[in-house]
């Protein structure tokens, strides 16, 4: 494996590859790709790796998922060329899970009363309909744990993961179109961190957060399992539509 692949852009080996083969006609415009489980085993890689590659194959206008059907062929090249997308949703979550795991232990063994309290007030802000303000109450919940630790590179690193899903094209396309987990599983999840601190639990901490942002992960493959594709599509009929205007 290369630097690269191991910098957190593996998916990028499966494009690269599917392209290869498109081009080669490997596998023609208007066929199927192979199943998602049988991709996985030719690249030895994971679910989440595979579906990162199929959708950043969907968002160059390469292939199409088709609901129940299976992702096909549209076309043997892209009009963009191979463009550089950066590191998946699924990717950042990972990290973050084995991150914030240890971050929560080490922050249950450090945190104060006072932030605690500011944890039990995100928590409430979390409920507020405002979407943008509970996502901030979300994030502003994780970054405080890490500030809990006192270490300020712990902190930087909690930030840059939570800031770094939407600087990422390829992570924003999954996230927007996921959304949330919806409120009820916010709260439960983030209720289970919250109770483990203030237990002084470092093992209890760990788990709750690893067990949240595993849900995390596995949301992000129903979603795009089934939808999260439609807003790439959209944007390839508009590219198209584009460069059939200027070709008139």
């Amino acid at each position: 494996m290369s630097a690269e692949e191991r910098g957190g852009k593996l998916y990028r080996k499966i494009v690269q590859a599917i392209v290869a083969d498109i081009a080669n006609g490997v596998f023609p415009v208007g066929t199927r790709l192979p199943a998602e489980r049988d991709l996985t085993e030719r690249f030895a890689v994971s679910r989440p790796t595979i579906r990162e590659a199929m959708i950043a194959l969907e968002m160059q206008g390469l292939v199409e998922a088709r609901k129940g059907s299976g992702v096909f062929v549209l076309a043997s090249s892209t009009v963009n060329g191979d463009r550089e997308l950066d590191i998946g949703a699924f990717e950042i979550t990972e990290a973050r899970r084995l991150l914030e795991g240890e971050v929560a232990a080490v922050a249950a063994t450090e945190i104060d009363e006072a932030q605690l309290a500011e944890l039990r007030m995100l928590l409430v802000q979390m409920e507020q309909e405002d979407t943008a303000a509970a996502e901030e109450a979300d994030r502003r919940f994780h970054i405080a744990i890490a500030e809990a630790t006192g270490n300020a590179v712990i902190i930087a690193a909690v930030t840059d993961f939570w800031d770094m899903r939407f600087r990422s094209p390829l992570a924003r396309e999954v996230l927007v179109k996921a959304g949330s987990l919806g409120t009820e599983s916010r709260l439960s999840e983030h209720g289970r961190i919250l109770n483990a601190l203030e237990a002084r639990s470092p093992d209890g901490a760990r788990n709750a957060m690893r067990d949240h942002l595993s849900r995390v992960i596995e949301h992000l493959l129903d979603v795009t399992e089934t939808e999260a594709v439609e807003r790439a599509r959209s944007e390839t009929d508009q590219r198209r539509r584009a460069l059939a205007r200027r070709t008139v």
